[in-house]
């Protein structure tokens, strides 16, 4: 399927917090229809950095781009429905039908006709049974409430999606299950992703790239492949021994069973 997603750049750009520098001078080129992995220890700028692009955080200084429009230029409220949003705690409105929470998008936008079409094609797209639509949020499993977070972040069909560790609150096996699923869904439709992870195993798998950010500076800019020779750096290398060395305690464990 063609790239339908943009390209993001960051020139120069910086985010203070009084005398903490959340984000510090950093420049970015993300390719049109990759998908980019921000990974770093807590207090290492991820999220900060990720909110700017959306305008949720604005810059002290420097410039972000998205395709050849400065993000600057456009309204938050124009720019957050052109951009998909997904984020850990998920955000459903309690009050309202699954369906609803899906559509709010598209009715903030102003294209209210034909969203129960949207939503039905929206919970296929994220293996969700069609009967869901009329349920209310706390009738689902936090797998199932997150897969329609993703659903309502691509219901408007924006080519950008920002996620902030969007499945961090979930067991391990729905955790897998839905980092396959969305990295096929990205390729599916063509986007451009970036996502804040904790989980080095997760970046690693996920990711055309992966961002090392410490002190909110980008440490490490590589492929996974790159990553794992052990040539990108001290603190990308640091990241990788921690998967790493996990896989070789379960191996050991099971050479002793």
């Amino acid at each position: 399927m063609p790239v339908s997603g943009p390209s993001i750049r960051l020139q120069n750009v910086s985010r203070h917090y009084a005398a903490v520098r959340a984000v510090d001078g950093v420049s970015l080129d993300i390719a049109a229809g990759s998908l980019v992995a921000l990974v770093g220890l807590s207090g290492s700028g991820k999220s900060t950095l990720l909110k700017m692009i959306n305008r949720l955080v604005e810059p002290d200084s420097g410039e972000i781009f998205i395709g050849e429009t400065p993000v600057c230029s456009i309204d938050p409220h124009v720019l957050r429905r052109r951009i998909g949003y997904v984020f850990q705690n998920i955000g459903l409105f309690p009050h309202m039908t699954i369906a609803r929470n899906i559509a709010i998008g598209l009715e903030l936008a102003g294209e209210k006709e034909g969203s129960a079409d949207r939503v039905a094609e929206l919970l296929d797209l994220v293996e969700l049974p069609q009967d869901t639509a009329s349920r209310m949020p706390d009738q689902l499993s936090g797998g199932q409430q997150q897969r329609v977070g993703v659903a309502r972040a691509l219901a408007t069909r924006p080519g950008l999606m920002l996620m902030d560790e969007p499945f961090g609150a979930l067991d391990p096996v729905t955790r897998d299950n839905l980092t396959a699923q969305y990295k096929a869904l990205h390729q599916r439709l063509g986007l451009t992703t970036v996502i804040v992870t904790h989980d080095m195993a997760e970046a690693l798998y996920l990711a055309d790239r992966i961002l090392v950010m410490e002190g909110g500076k980008i440490k490490a800019n590589a492929t996974p492949a790159e990553l794992l020779s052990g040539n990108a750096g001290e603190e990308a290398e640091a990241l990788v021994a921690i998967p790493r060395a996990q896989a070789a305690h379960l191996i050991a464990l099971g050479k002793k069973s």
